[in-house]
């Protein structure tokens, strides 16, 4: 099964990258976020894990992490939606 990694640069978030690995299935395999809230991104692994790229697109798209106009889910979706 053929695997496709994509490395994100977020912008305005406290994560400063973001690992996605896509199986040729278009699901997701794994995600890595560097720095940031260790727990809500462990929670948002788990949660994505599994599911299909574009559904993690559509659930997370758009998400406000406070005063920000963008968070690291709506990164995460940014990064899948540019693959």
């Amino acid at each position: 099964m053929g695997m496709k990694t994509i490395d994100f640069t977020p912008q305005g978030t406290c994560a400063t990258k973001i690992k996605v690995v896509i199986n040729d299935e278009d699901i997701v395999e794994d995600i890595e976020f560097t720095r940031g809230c260790d727990g809500n991104h462990k929670g948002i692994i788990s949660l994505c894990r599994g599911m299909k790229a574009d559904d993690v697109v559509t659930r997370l798209k758009g998400i406000k992490c406070g005063f920000r106009d963008t968070s690291c889910p709506d990164q995460l979706a940014r990064a899948i939606e540019g693959r």
